[in-house]
């Protein structure tokens, strides 16, 4: 998700230029947290077998809190003097979501991969931010990273054998 300009003067020391880059970045981050946010409920809707409760309620949880994490994600973009895209947006999200099938176990490892994406993702813009000296994004970032670290665990705490 490319972000072209910085649409509006903002009262920061942060550059115009790493404002832009950030952004874009920002948008990339957007992009994986929606197609998570899908596959989450995805494997959400169609979990069933002995370990049903415990997926279908840890991964209610997980979308509802991706959701939140979009709305912080966004609107920091649009903080740092972006717009954030809104052509076909939904449609590519919804093209990128899938669960390739399998078990249960199957799926819930896939989205345990899908959050070690997304928390080396987090990390590799947080990285830039902090460059940039942007401890806003950077601390939100971390607060990202937090949560798709401890997903990671508790997935796998899951289908452990």
């Amino acid at each position: 998700m490319a972000v072209s300009k910085i649409l509006e003067t903002r009262n920061t020391d942060i550059d115009a230029k790493d404002r832009r880059k950030i952004a874009g970045l920002l948008g990339g981050v957007l992009t994986s947290t929606y197609e998570l946010l899908l596959t989450t409920q995805l494997v959400h809707w169609n979990v069933k077998g002995q370990i049903f409760f415990s997926v279908h309620k840890l991964t209610d949880e997980h979308y509802n809190e991706l959701f939140k994490s979009l709305d912080i994600i966004a609107e920091r973009m649009r903080a740092l003097g972006s717009e954030v895209p809104v052509d076909g947006v939904n449609k590519e999200f919804a093209l990128h979501a899938k669960v390739t099938g399998g078990d249960i176990p199957h799926m819930v490892e896939q989205l345990a991969v899908l959050h070690e994406k997304a928390a080396a993702h987090a990390r590799e813009v947080a990285g830039e931010s902090e460059k940039a000296e942007d401890i806003v994004t950077t601390d939100m970032l971390v607060d990202c990273m937090k949560f798709h670290e401890k997903a990671v665990w508790m997935l796998r705490a899951i289908i452990a054998k």
